[in-house]
Protein backbone atom coordinates (compact mmCIF):
# COMPACT_ATOMS: atom_id res chain seq x y z
CA UNK A 1 0.00 0.00 0.00
CA UNK A 2 2.95 2.46 0.58
CA UNK A 3 4.23 1.75 -2.63
CA UNK A 4 0.94 2.33 -4.15
CA UNK A 5 0.01 5.54 -2.58
CA UNK A 6 3.98 6.84 -3.54
CA UNK A 7 2.96 5.91 -7.41
CA UNK A 8 -0.51 7.43 -7.04
CA UNK A 9 1.34 10.91 -5.42
CA UNK A 10 3.80 11.33 -7.99
CA UNK A 11 1.31 10.85 -10.73
CA UNK A 12 -0.51 13.71 -8.57
CA UNK A 13 2.33 15.08 -8.09
CA UNK A 14 4.10 15.60 -11.01
CA UNK A 15 1.48 17.75 -11.98
CA UNK A 16 1.10 19.36 -8.35
CA UNK A 17 4.18 20.58 -7.36
CA UNK A 18 5.63 24.04 -8.05
CA UNK A 19 7.47 26.15 -5.86
CA UNK A 20 9.69 29.04 -4.76
CA UNK A 21 12.35 30.36 -7.58
CA UNK A 22 15.37 27.91 -7.24
CA UNK A 23 18.38 29.78 -8.14
CA UNK A 24 22.38 29.93 -8.09
CA UNK A 25 23.49 32.46 -5.16
CA UNK A 26 23.45 34.96 -7.87
CA UNK A 27 20.27 34.74 -8.22
CA UNK A 28 20.40 33.78 -12.23
CA UNK A 29 20.22 30.14 -12.73
CA UNK A 30 22.70 28.33 -14.19
CA UNK A 31 23.52 27.90 -17.89
CA UNK A 32 25.13 24.53 -17.49
CA UNK A 33 23.32 21.65 -19.78
CA UNK A 34 19.45 21.50 -18.04
CA UNK A 35 19.08 17.82 -16.37
CA UNK A 36 16.30 16.80 -18.56
CA UNK A 37 15.11 13.40 -18.86
CA UNK A 38 15.16 11.10 -21.17
CA UNK A 39 11.17 11.37 -21.66
CA UNK A 40 11.18 14.87 -21.87
CA UNK A 41 13.62 14.48 -24.74
CA UNK A 42 11.49 11.84 -26.21
CA UNK A 43 8.33 14.24 -26.10
CA UNK A 44 10.55 17.03 -27.81
CA UNK A 45 11.30 14.37 -30.85
CA UNK A 46 8.22 13.65 -31.23
CA UNK A 47 6.07 17.11 -30.97
CA UNK A 48 8.54 19.01 -32.25
CA UNK A 49 9.93 16.67 -34.66
CA UNK A 50 14.06 17.37 -33.62
CA UNK A 51 16.73 14.84 -33.67
CA UNK A 52 17.59 13.91 -29.86
CA UNK A 53 20.81 16.06 -30.18
CA UNK A 54 18.60 19.02 -31.59
CA UNK A 55 16.51 19.07 -28.40
CA UNK A 56 19.62 18.43 -26.35
CA UNK A 57 21.00 21.65 -27.90
CA UNK A 58 17.67 23.50 -27.37
CA UNK A 59 17.48 22.66 -23.76
CA UNK A 60 20.98 24.01 -23.27
CA UNK A 61 20.16 27.32 -25.00
CA UNK A 62 17.08 27.95 -23.84
CA UNK A 63 18.39 27.39 -20.35
CA UNK A 64 21.08 30.03 -21.13
CA UNK A 65 18.72 32.50 -22.91
CA UNK A 66 16.59 32.14 -19.18
CA UNK A 67 19.49 33.16 -17.59
CA UNK A 68 20.12 36.15 -19.55
CA UNK A 69 16.69 37.51 -19.46
CA UNK A 70 17.00 40.12 -16.62
CA UNK A 71 20.31 41.44 -17.53
CA UNK A 72 19.73 42.04 -21.04
CA UNK A 73 15.76 43.45 -20.37
CA UNK A 74 17.71 46.26 -18.11
CA UNK A 75 19.84 46.99 -20.88
CA UNK A 76 17.54 48.13 -22.54
CA UNK A 77 15.93 50.17 -20.09
CA UNK A 78 12.53 52.45 -20.76
CA UNK A 79 13.40 51.85 -24.49
CA UNK A 80 12.33 47.34 -23.82
CA UNK A 81 10.11 46.52 -26.32
CA UNK A 82 9.69 42.94 -25.07
CA UNK A 83 12.30 39.40 -24.97
CA UNK A 84 11.60 36.02 -26.57
CA UNK A 85 13.78 32.91 -27.22
CA UNK A 86 14.12 32.88 -31.22
CA UNK A 87 14.68 28.90 -31.89
CA UNK A 88 16.25 29.65 -35.21
CA UNK A 89 19.49 31.57 -33.67
CA UNK A 90 19.15 29.45 -30.66
CA UNK A 91 19.58 33.15 -28.68
CA UNK A 92 17.50 34.95 -26.47
CA UNK A 93 15.79 38.41 -28.58
CA UNK A 94 15.61 41.36 -27.00
CA UNK A 95 13.63 44.57 -28.85
CA UNK A 96 14.14 47.99 -28.50
CA UNK A 97 12.35 51.45 -29.40
CA UNK A 98 15.87 53.40 -29.01
CA UNK A 99 18.57 52.30 -31.89
CA UNK A 100 21.19 53.69 -29.39
CA UNK A 101 20.42 50.68 -26.71
CA UNK A 102 21.31 47.88 -29.10
CA UNK A 103 24.63 48.18 -28.16
CA UNK A 104 23.98 47.67 -24.46
CA UNK A 105 21.57 44.96 -25.08
CA UNK A 106 24.13 42.88 -27.60
CA UNK A 107 26.93 43.30 -24.92
CA UNK A 108 24.81 40.68 -22.64
CA UNK A 109 24.71 38.24 -25.26
CA UNK A 110 21.51 38.50 -26.87
CA UNK A 111 19.98 39.46 -30.23
CA UNK A 112 18.25 42.93 -31.14
CA UNK A 113 15.79 44.07 -33.13
CA UNK A 114 14.10 47.42 -32.88
CA UNK A 115 10.89 48.29 -33.16
CA UNK A 116 8.02 50.99 -32.62
CA UNK A 117 6.77 50.63 -29.24
CA UNK A 118 7.85 50.37 -26.07
CA UNK A 119 6.73 46.97 -23.81
CA UNK A 120 5.06 49.57 -21.45
CA UNK A 121 3.11 51.12 -24.26
CA UNK A 122 2.02 47.30 -25.29
CA UNK A 123 0.90 46.41 -21.85
CA UNK A 124 -0.99 49.71 -21.44
CA UNK A 125 -3.21 48.61 -24.54
CA UNK A 126 -3.71 45.20 -23.30
CA UNK A 127 -4.57 46.87 -19.81
CA UNK A 128 -7.29 48.33 -21.33
CA UNK A 129 -8.70 45.74 -23.21
CA UNK A 130 -9.03 43.83 -19.87
CA UNK A 131 -11.21 46.72 -18.37
CA UNK A 132 -13.73 45.62 -21.65
CA UNK A 133 -16.68 42.93 -21.39
CA UNK A 134 -15.43 40.55 -24.14
CA UNK A 135 -18.16 38.71 -25.96
CA UNK A 136 -18.11 34.24 -26.48
CA UNK A 137 -16.65 34.64 -29.81
CA UNK A 138 -13.00 36.94 -28.29
CA UNK A 139 -11.10 33.97 -27.08
CA UNK A 140 -8.00 36.13 -25.66
CA UNK A 141 -5.79 38.67 -26.29
CA UNK A 142 -2.11 39.75 -25.43
CA UNK A 143 1.20 41.02 -25.97
CA UNK A 144 3.28 39.57 -28.81
CA UNK A 145 6.67 41.25 -28.53
CA UNK A 146 7.76 39.42 -31.70
CA UNK A 147 5.25 41.07 -33.93
CA UNK A 148 5.45 44.10 -31.86
CA UNK A 149 1.64 44.24 -31.13
CA UNK A 150 -1.40 43.54 -28.91
CA UNK A 151 -3.13 40.12 -30.48
CA UNK A 152 -6.69 39.68 -30.17
CA UNK A 153 -8.09 36.19 -31.09
CA UNK A 154 -11.30 35.77 -32.18
CA UNK A 155 -13.46 32.61 -32.99
CA UNK A 156 -13.91 32.16 -37.07
CA UNK A 157 -17.48 31.16 -36.86
CA UNK A 158 -18.22 34.33 -34.78
CA UNK A 159 -16.00 36.73 -36.82
CA UNK A 160 -19.41 38.62 -37.87
CA UNK A 161 -21.00 38.64 -34.66
CA UNK A 162 -22.18 42.31 -33.97
CA UNK A 163 -20.86 41.83 -30.28
CA UNK A 164 -17.22 40.88 -31.58
CA UNK A 165 -16.95 43.31 -34.24
CA UNK A 166 -17.98 45.81 -31.68
CA UNK A 167 -15.14 44.25 -29.16
CA UNK A 168 -12.52 44.61 -31.65
CA UNK A 169 -13.46 48.09 -33.26
CA UNK A 170 -12.47 49.28 -29.17
CA UNK A 171 -9.42 47.41 -29.04
CA UNK A 172 -8.27 48.73 -32.43
CA UNK A 173 -8.87 52.41 -31.08
CA UNK A 174 -5.48 51.81 -28.84
CA UNK A 175 -4.06 51.76 -32.47
CA UNK A 176 -1.65 48.96 -30.97
CA UNK A 177 -3.97 45.85 -32.12
CA UNK A 178 -4.23 43.09 -34.52
CA UNK A 179 -6.44 40.93 -35.29
CA UNK A 180 -6.08 37.32 -35.39
CA UNK A 181 -8.43 33.95 -36.06
CA UNK A 182 -8.61 30.47 -33.92
CA UNK A 183 -10.89 27.90 -34.76
CA UNK A 184 -12.39 27.46 -31.53
CA UNK A 185 -12.93 29.10 -28.15
CA UNK A 186 -11.20 28.08 -24.97
CA UNK A 187 -12.60 26.09 -22.44
CA UNK A 188 -11.16 24.28 -19.03
CA UNK A 189 -10.28 20.91 -19.23
CA UNK A 190 -11.70 19.31 -16.16
CA UNK A 191 -13.33 15.98 -16.58
CA UNK A 192 -16.33 13.54 -15.48
CA UNK A 193 -14.93 10.65 -13.20
CA UNK A 194 -13.06 8.36 -15.07
CA UNK A 195 -10.75 5.34 -14.68
CA UNK A 196 -6.81 6.50 -14.65
CA UNK A 197 -4.61 8.07 -12.34
CA UNK A 198 -5.72 11.20 -11.46
CA UNK A 199 -6.95 13.18 -8.30
CA UNK A 200 -11.15 13.41 -7.69
CA UNK A 201 -12.70 16.02 -6.20
CA UNK A 202 -16.60 15.38 -6.42
CA UNK A 203 -17.09 14.17 -9.92
CA UNK A 204 -14.37 15.66 -11.23
CA UNK A 205 -10.77 14.54 -12.08
CA UNK A 206 -8.11 17.01 -12.45
CA UNK A 207 -4.06 16.40 -12.58
CA UNK A 208 -1.93 17.24 -9.69
CA UNK A 209 0.90 20.33 -10.74
CA UNK A 210 3.78 19.96 -8.45
CA UNK A 211 4.05 19.01 -5.20
CA UNK A 212 5.06 21.85 -2.48
CA UNK A 213 6.25 21.62 0.85
CA UNK A 214 2.35 20.30 2.74
CA UNK A 215 0.56 19.87 -0.50
CA UNK A 216 0.54 20.50 -4.35
CA UNK A 217 -1.22 23.06 -6.63
CA UNK A 218 -3.42 22.32 -9.35
CA UNK A 219 -6.24 24.60 -11.46
CA UNK A 220 -8.53 26.75 -9.31
CA UNK A 221 -11.79 25.54 -11.74
CA UNK A 222 -11.31 21.99 -10.24
CA UNK A 223 -12.79 22.72 -7.01
CA UNK A 224 -13.34 25.19 -4.04
CA UNK A 225 -11.55 25.95 -1.14
CA UNK A 226 -12.68 23.61 1.42
CA UNK A 227 -13.59 20.85 -0.80
CA UNK A 228 -12.08 17.26 0.00
CA UNK A 229 -9.83 15.69 -2.47
CA UNK A 230 -9.45 11.85 -3.00
CA UNK A 231 -6.74 9.98 -4.78
CA UNK A 232 -6.90 7.40 -7.62
CA UNK A 233 -7.69 4.82 -5.23
CA UNK A 234 -10.31 6.32 -3.52
CA UNK A 235 -8.45 7.37 -0.33
CA UNK A 236 -8.46 10.66 1.18
CA UNK A 237 -5.56 13.07 0.16
CA UNK A 238 -6.74 16.25 2.08
CA UNK A 239 -8.37 19.53 1.19
CA UNK A 240 -8.43 22.71 -1.24
CA UNK A 241 -6.89 25.01 1.18
CA UNK A 242 -7.10 28.11 -1.43
CA UNK A 243 -8.84 28.59 -5.13
CA UNK A 244 -9.48 31.23 -7.77
CA UNK A 245 -11.42 31.29 -10.45
CA UNK A 246 -11.73 33.06 -12.86
CA UNK A 247 -9.62 35.97 -12.73
CA UNK A 248 -6.78 33.25 -11.60
CA UNK A 249 -7.11 29.61 -12.41
CA UNK A 250 -5.11 28.40 -9.33
CA UNK A 251 -5.28 26.50 -6.31
CA UNK A 252 -3.53 24.31 -3.58
CA UNK A 253 -4.25 21.09 -1.70
CA UNK A 254 -2.80 19.80 1.73
CA UNK A 255 -1.49 16.49 1.79
CA UNK A 256 -1.89 14.05 4.71
CA UNK A 257 -3.62 10.62 5.51
CA UNK A 258 -0.79 8.73 4.46
CA UNK A 259 0.25 10.44 1.65
CA UNK A 260 3.33 12.77 0.60
CA UNK A 261 5.13 14.81 -1.78
CA UNK A 262 7.65 14.30 -4.22
CA UNK A 263 9.46 16.42 -6.54
CA UNK A 264 8.82 14.50 -9.80
CA UNK A 265 6.73 14.90 -12.87
CA UNK A 266 5.26 11.37 -13.96
CA UNK A 267 6.02 9.88 -17.43
CA UNK A 268 3.70 7.36 -16.89
CA UNK A 269 5.74 4.40 -18.06
CA UNK A 270 5.53 5.86 -21.72
CA UNK A 271 8.65 7.86 -20.64
CA UNK A 272 10.93 8.89 -17.85
CA UNK A 273 10.00 10.58 -14.67
CA UNK A 274 11.40 14.33 -13.95
CA UNK A 275 12.72 15.24 -11.33
CA UNK A 276 11.87 19.23 -10.86
CA UNK A 277 14.93 21.48 -10.15
CA UNK A 278 13.62 24.79 -9.71
CA UNK A 279 11.16 27.09 -11.50
CA UNK A 280 12.91 29.39 -13.26
CA UNK A 281 10.79 31.01 -16.05
CA UNK A 282 10.96 30.34 -19.48
CA UNK A 283 10.73 32.60 -21.87
CA UNK A 284 8.26 33.14 -24.88
CA UNK A 285 9.81 30.96 -27.85
CA UNK A 286 11.31 28.31 -25.66
CA UNK A 287 10.00 24.28 -25.87
CA UNK A 288 7.45 23.10 -22.95
CA UNK A 289 6.10 19.96 -22.00
CA UNK A 290 3.10 19.24 -20.29
CA UNK A 291 2.30 15.88 -18.13
CA UNK A 292 -1.61 14.97 -17.27
CA UNK A 293 -3.82 12.41 -16.47
CA UNK A 294 -5.37 11.99 -19.27
CA UNK A 295 -2.93 12.77 -22.40
CA UNK A 296 0.13 11.77 -20.35
CA UNK A 297 3.10 13.82 -22.12
CA UNK A 298 3.22 16.30 -24.72
CA UNK A 299 5.46 19.14 -26.22
CA UNK A 300 5.38 22.54 -27.96
CA UNK A 301 6.09 26.70 -27.08
CA UNK A 302 5.76 28.58 -25.49
CA UNK A 303 3.55 31.31 -27.57
CA UNK A 304 2.81 33.93 -25.70
CA UNK A 305 2.76 35.10 -22.00
CA UNK A 306 0.60 37.85 -19.79
CA UNK A 307 -2.76 36.60 -21.82
CA UNK A 308 -6.26 37.04 -21.03
CA UNK A 309 -8.36 34.02 -21.50
CA UNK A 310 -12.16 35.01 -22.04
CA UNK A 311 -14.05 31.20 -20.63
CA UNK A 312 -17.21 31.04 -20.63
CA UNK A 313 -17.24 31.02 -16.83
CA UNK A 314 -15.00 34.79 -17.16
CA UNK A 315 -11.73 35.94 -17.93
CA UNK A 316 -8.87 34.59 -16.54
CA UNK A 317 -5.75 37.04 -16.16
CA UNK A 318 -1.65 36.56 -16.68
CA UNK A 319 -1.64 33.27 -18.18
CA UNK A 320 0.78 32.02 -20.56
CA UNK A 321 -0.24 30.22 -24.03
CA UNK A 322 1.64 27.15 -25.61
CA UNK A 323 1.63 25.03 -28.50
CA UNK A 324 0.97 21.96 -26.15
CA UNK A 325 -2.30 19.81 -26.91
CA UNK A 326 -4.51 18.57 -23.79
CA UNK A 327 -7.79 17.38 -23.18
CA UNK A 328 -9.91 16.99 -20.55
CA UNK A 329 -8.91 16.04 -16.90
CA UNK A 330 -5.79 17.10 -17.95
CA UNK A 331 -6.63 19.87 -15.57
CA UNK A 332 -4.37 21.38 -13.76
CA UNK A 333 -1.29 19.13 -14.39
CA UNK A 334 2.16 20.29 -14.73
CA UNK A 335 3.78 22.08 -17.45
CA UNK A 336 7.38 21.93 -17.27
CA UNK A 337 10.85 23.28 -18.98
CA UNK A 338 13.93 21.12 -19.14
CA UNK A 339 14.01 20.53 -14.76
CA UNK A 340 12.29 23.64 -14.08
CA UNK A 341 8.80 23.92 -13.22
CA UNK A 342 6.37 26.56 -15.41
CA UNK A 343 3.08 26.07 -14.36
CA UNK A 344 -0.21 24.30 -13.80
CA UNK A 345 -2.97 23.43 -17.09
CA UNK A 346 -5.78 25.80 -16.95
CA UNK A 347 -7.41 25.09 -20.39
CA UNK A 348 -7.42 25.66 -24.08
CA UNK A 349 -8.79 24.49 -27.35
CA UNK A 350 -8.38 21.17 -29.76
CA UNK A 351 -6.98 17.84 -28.93
CA UNK A 352 -4.04 15.61 -28.97
CA UNK A 353 -5.26 13.94 -31.90
CA UNK A 354 -5.97 16.91 -34.45
CA UNK A 355 -3.82 19.43 -32.23
CA UNK A 356 -4.74 22.68 -30.55
CA UNK A 357 -3.79 25.17 -27.67
CA UNK A 358 -3.46 25.36 -23.87
CA UNK A 359 -2.76 27.84 -21.11
CA UNK A 360 -1.35 27.10 -18.05
CA UNK A 361 -1.21 30.00 -14.58
CA UNK A 362 2.39 30.49 -14.19
CA UNK A 363 3.98 28.51 -10.77
CA UNK A 364 5.18 31.60 -9.27
CA UNK A 365 2.49 33.47 -9.32
CA UNK A 366 0.75 30.90 -7.32
CA UNK A 367 3.45 29.86 -4.76
CA UNK A 368 3.58 34.01 -3.71
CA UNK A 369 -0.29 34.08 -3.39
CA UNK A 370 -0.30 31.53 -1.13
CA UNK A 371 3.16 31.73 0.62
CA UNK A 372 4.31 28.42 -0.82
CA UNK A 373 7.79 26.42 -1.26
CA UNK A 374 8.09 24.18 -4.06
CA UNK A 375 9.61 21.24 -3.30
CA UNK A 376 12.57 20.60 -5.58
CA UNK A 377 14.97 17.47 -6.22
Amino acid sequence: MVRTGLSALLVLGAWAGAGTLQASASGAPSASAPQASAGIITAMQRDLGLTRGQAEARLTAEKAATALQGEARTAAGAALGGSWFDAGSGRLAVAVTDASKAGAVRATGAEVHVVDHTERELNAAKRRLDGLSAPSGVSSWHVDPRANTVVVNIVASERADNDVRAFVARARETGLVTVKETAEAPQTFAAGTVGGDPYYTGNVRCSIGFSVHGGFVTAGHCGQAGGAVRGWDGSAIGSFQGSSFPDNDYAWVNVGSGWWTVPVVLGWGTVSDQLVRGSNEAPIGASICRSGSTTHWHCGNVLAKNETVNYSQGAVHQMTKTSVCAEPGDSGGSFISGDQAQGVTSGGWGNCSSGGETWHQPINEILNRYGLTLHTA
